[in-house]
C-alpha cells in the first residue's frame, strides 16, 4: 500500500456495462461480432468471484475488495459489485489517522460509522487498515505534542535585553548635532574625556529647547510597532528637564527626563511608530552642564535559562564497545575500553582502562571522549563524569581538533585519580582561535602522568556525559516524555477507532509497513525511521517507532487495540495482522519477509504480545521477459513457504497487477493487447493457486484485490495501468477469469 491520492478512484467510475459482464442481456437480434468481443464472451459463463471459494475446504477464507467508504455507502453500482463477488471490505483511507485526525487532535469517525453499518447492511466484514502506519498521518498535531516545552518560569518576572547601546566612557561623539545661532557662540557638544561622559554646557538660555538639539544615539535598531525602553544616564549642574524623541525624522515616540545633579539612570518606555531612527535631544532652555554616560534600547522578555542538550550520555556503558568511548593503551595500540560488570559507581557498569605501567611518554594511556559531530567555535560544552584509579595518579587534558592539532585545558580539566570515586564536572567555550583547524570533535586526558615509572593501574569512569549548552526559554522533551506522551496519542486513536467500529471490525493491520529495505540487524533489515529515509520521506512522514522503540512501538499498539476491541463491543477473536510490501521479492532472495518474520520474534518475545497474521501486499507487475517472469514467480512460492512455515495467518491483502514489456517499460491500459492480458490472467492464476497450496488451510485467512477496475490516467496509484478484474467499465478481464481460476484451484 503506498499513497494513494486517488487509490481508489479507478471503483469511481459509474458507466454502461457492455460485453463481457455477468448481467448480460442478449440482443434481441443477430449480428456479425466483432473478434474482439467474440474473445471475451466466454468471461460470461463465470459466476461471481465468491462462487469460487471452497467453503468446505477454506471455511475461514475471506475474499476481499478494496474500496473507497463512501462509495460503498452511496448503495450504487460499487456496492453491488462488492455485494455479489465480496464477503469482505477494506477502507482505501477512510480508517486512517490523517482521514479521522485533525490538526488540533479532534477525532471524527463519522465515515467510518457509516461504513460499519452500510456492511452490516450488506452482510460484509470489514478489514481494518490501519492502526499504526508512518504515512497518512497528521503530522502537524503529532509534532505538536512533542515540541520543545516552555519552560516554568514566572510571567511576570521578564528581563530586559540590550538591543542598542552607546557608552560614552569608551565610546567618542560623532551624531548630528544643531545650535541656533542666537546661542552658537555660548554653547559646546562633545566629550568629557576625563568624566567618560558627552556634556553639553550652554551659559545663556535659548529662546526655544529646540535651538539646541544633538542625536545621542543613531541607527536604532528598533521596529514599529515593538515595545521598548530608552535608559539615559544622566547629571546636570543644576536641576532641569531633558526633552527626546526616539525614531526617524519621519516620526518618533517622544518625552523627557527630569534630572538632578546625581548620576542616575532614567527610563521611558515607547512603543516604535517608525523602523530604526535614532535618539533626538533638546536643552536650549537649560543653562548650566549636562552630562551623559550611556544610552541603551532595550526590550523586555521572559528570562532564558540554560538547556542541557545530551550528545553523549552512557552513564552504565551498555553494549560491548561505543566509538564515543576509546582509550589508547601503552605502546600506542588503540582500541575500546575494556567494559566490566560491577564496577561502576552505583554497581553499574563502567568504563575501565587499563595500563601496564612504564609508558615512556604521558599520552600511552589515554582516555579519548569523542562528540557525535564536530564542535565549533563559540559553542559551549558541559562536560562531567564520575572516576577513580587503583593507583592514585594525575592526568593532563586536552582538546583535540579533527584531525591533529590540540588545545591543553590544564587550568580545570585535568583530574588527580584517588582511589575514591570523585565527580569531574567542567563548562568549557569552544576556542578555534587557538588551533589551526576549525571543529573540535575530541576531548582527551592523559592518564600516566607519572612517567617514566608510572605504576601498573586501571582508571575507572562511570557517568559520563558530554552535553551542549545553551539557553532559552523552552527545552525539548525527554526521549521517555516524547515516548509518554505518544504512548497516549497511539492509545487515544486506537478507543476512537475501537468505539466507531463497534466491535464489528475483528481483523486489523496493527502495524503497517514497519520494515525497511536495508540496515542491519541481526542479519535482517532495520524498521523503517526517519533516519534511514529520504529527506522529503522524512518531513512527510511521522515515525512512530522513533519515539516509542523499534520493539515497544509494535507492543504498544497490539496492546491498545486488543485492550479497547474488548471494551468496545468486541467478542470474537481478534486478528491483528503486521502488514508489509515487497514481501516477494527477488532481487534480495525474499530478504525483507524473512526480516519481518524476524521482526515478529523480537516483539512476541515477551510472552505478551501477539501477532496473529502476515498481510503481503502483493503489488506486483507480469513481465514478458521470461527470465524475469520465472524469477518472480519463484520467489512468489519462496515468500509463501515462509509465510506459511512462520505458524501466522497469512493474508495477501493488497493484490494487483501491472505489465512490463519486453523494454522493461510499464504498459498503459489503452496499449495492452489481448496476449498481454491473457498472460497477466495467467499470473492471477498462479498467485492465487500457490496461495491455496502452500498455505495450510488453518493459516489462509484471504484475499483482498486492491483494485476492481483499471486505474484513470489521473490516479495516485499506479496510473494508467491495467490493475483491475473489471475495465473502467465494470466489464470483465481476462484477469478476471484468472482469478477465478485460481480460487477455483483449475
Amino acid at each position: 500500500m503506498k499513497y494513494t491520492k486517488n487509490i481508489l478512484g479507478t471503483m469511481l467510475l459509474m458507466a454502461v456495462v457492455t460485453a463481457s459482464c455477468v448481467d448480460d442481456k442478449p440482443l434481441a437480434f443477430e449480428v456479425e461480432k466483432p473478434a474482439s468481443i467474440a474473445g471475451m464472451e466466454y468471461l460470461n459463463d463465470y459466476d461471481v468471484l465468491k462462487s469460487y471459494v471452497n467453503s468446505s475446504a477454506n471455511p475461514d477464507f475471506k475474499l476481499g475488495i478494496a474500496l473507497a467508504a463512501n462509495d460503498y455507502i452511496a448503495g450504487g453500482q460499487v456496492t453491488q459489485l462488492a455485494n455479489s463477488n465480496f464477503v469482505e471490505m477494506t477502507a482505501g483511507n477512510a480508517m486512517k489517522y490523517a482521514s479521522c485526525v485533525n490538526e488540533n487532535g479532534e477525532m471524527n469517525f463519522g465515515t467510518v460509522e457509516n461504513f460499519v453499518s452500510a456492511a452490516k447492511a450488506g452482510g460484509l466484514t470489514i478489514y481494518g487498515h490501519t492502526l499504526a502506519w508512518h504515512a497518512q498521518q497528521n503530522n502537524k498535531f503529532l509534532n505538536s505534542l512533542i515540541k520543545d516545552k516552555e519552560m516554568d518560569v514566572d510571567p511576570d518576572a521578564k528581563v530586559d535585553k540590550v538591543d542598542y547601546e552607546i557608552d560614552y566612557s569608551t565610546a567618542g561623539y560623532s551624531f548630528w548635532n544643531e545650535v541656533n545661532e542666537e546661542v552658537k557662540e555660548t554653547t559646546t557638544i562633545g566629550k568629557n574625556d576625563a568624566e567618560g561622559c558627552l556634556e553639553i554646557k550652554t551659559s545663556v538660555a535659548a529662546s526655544q529647547n529646540h535651538f539646541i538639539q544633538y542625536h545621542t544615539a543613531d541607527n536604532l535598531p528598533t521596529e514599529i510597532g515593538k515595545e521598548y525602553k530608552l535608559k539615559m544616564m544622566v547629571r546636570g549642574s543644576a536641576e532641569g528637564k531633558l526633552n527626546f524623541g526616539v525614531g526617524p525624522w519621519s516620526g518618533r515616540a517622544e518625552g523627557s527626563f527630569s534630572f538632578n545633579t546625581e548620576w542616575k539612570e532614567y527610563e521611558f518606555s515607547f512603543k516604535a511608530v517608525a523602523n530604526g531612527g535614532h535618539v533626538m535631544t533638546q536643552s536650549g532652555l537649560f543653562v548650566g552642564t549636562i552630562q551623559i554616560k550611556y544610552v541603551k534600547i532595550t526590550h523586555s522578555e521572559a528570562p532564558v535559562m540554560e538547556i542541557f542538550t545530551d550528545i553523549i550520555a552512557n552513564g552504565d556503558a551498555e553494549g560491548s564497545e561505543t566509538t564515543n568511548f576509546v582509550s589508547t593503551h601503552v605502546g600506542g595500540t588503540n582500541g575500546a575500553c575494556d567494559i566490566v560488570d560491577g564496577v561502576g559507581k552505583d554497581g553499574s557498569r563502567a568504563f575501565v582502562i587499563t595500563s601496564a605501567g612504564g609508558g615512556v611518554n604521558s599520552w600511552d594511556t589515554q582516555f579519548f571522549l569523542y562528540a557525535d559531530r564536530p564542535l565549533v567555535d563559540k559553542e559551549v560544552v558541559h562536560i562531567s563524569f564520575d572516576y577513580r584509579a587503583d593507583v592514585p595518579n594525575k592526568s593532563e587534558s586536552q582538546t583535540h581538533a579533527a584531525p591533529g592539532a590540540y588545545i591543553h585545558y590544564d587550568g580545570g580539566c585535568a583530574v588527580d585519580f584517588t582511589t575514591e570515586w570523585q565527580h569531574f564536572e567542567k563548562t568549557i567555550t569552544i576556542n578555534t582561535t587557538l588551533s589551526p583547524t576549525e571543529n573540535m570533535q575530541t576531548f582527551a586526558w592523559n592518564l600516566d602522568v607519572g612517567v617514566p615509572n608510572a605504576p601498573a593501574n586501571k582508571y575507572y569512569f562511570d557517568n559520563i556525559k558530554l552535553q551542549i549548552v545553551t539557553k532559552g526559554n523552552s527545552i525539548p522533551l525527554t526521549p521517555e516524555e516524547k515516548k509518554d506522551t505518544l504512548t497516549w496519542a497511539m492509545n487515544n486513536w486506537v478507543e476512537g477507532m475501537m468505539k466507531a467500529t463497534g466491535g464489528y471490525v475483528t481483523a486489523w493491520d496493527v502495524v503497517n509497513e514497519a520494515i525497511s529495505g536495508g540496515g542491519n540487524d541481526e542479519g535482517f533489515y532495520t524498521l523503517q525511521s526517519a533516519s534511514n529515509v529520504s529527506p522529503e520521506d522524512a518531513k512527510n512522514n511521522f515515525y512512530w517507532q522513533d519515539y516509542l522503540g523499534n520493539v515497544d512501538y509494535v507492543r504498544i499498539v497490539v496492546a491498545a487495540a486488543r485492550k479497547h476491541y474488548a471494551e468496545n463491543g468486541g467478542t470474537a477473536p481478534l486478528k491483528l495482522f503486521v502488514n508489509d510490501y515487497n514481501l516477494e521479492s527477488d532481487w534480495d532472495d525474499n530478504k525483507k519477509v524473512k526480516s519481518l518474520v524476524h521482526w515478529i520474534e523480537k516483539w512476541e518475545a515477551d510472552g505478551v504480545t501477539k501477532i496473529d497474521g502476515i498481510g503481503t501486499q502483493m503489488h506486483v507487475s507480469c513481465y514478458a521477459n521470461a527470465v524475469t517472469q520465472k524469477s518472480k514467480e519463484d520467489h512468489v512460492v519462496k515468500m509463501f513457504e515462509i509465510l506459511a512455515e512462520s505458524g501466522k495467518l497469512v493474508k495477501i491483502s493488497e493484490l494487483d497487477m501491472g505489465y512490463i514489456d519486453e523494454n522493461n517499460t510499464s504498459v498503459k491500459t489503452e496499449n495492452m493487447t489481448e496476449a498481454q492480458h491473457k498472460a497477466m490472467a495467467e499470473y492471477y492464476k498462479f498467485i492465487v493457486k500457490k496461495y491455496f497450496e502452500i498455505i495450510p488451510a488453518a493459516q489462509q485467512y484471504g484475499i483482498t484485490q486492491w483494485c476492481a477496475t483499471d486505474a484513470p490516467s489521473d490516479s495516485g496509484w499506479r496510473g494508467g495501468e491495467p490493475v483491475g478484474l473489471w475495465d473502467s467499465n465494470y466489464s470483465r478481464k481476462h484477469t478476471y477469469a484468472g482469478f477465478a481460476d485460481g480460487l477455483a484451484g483449475k
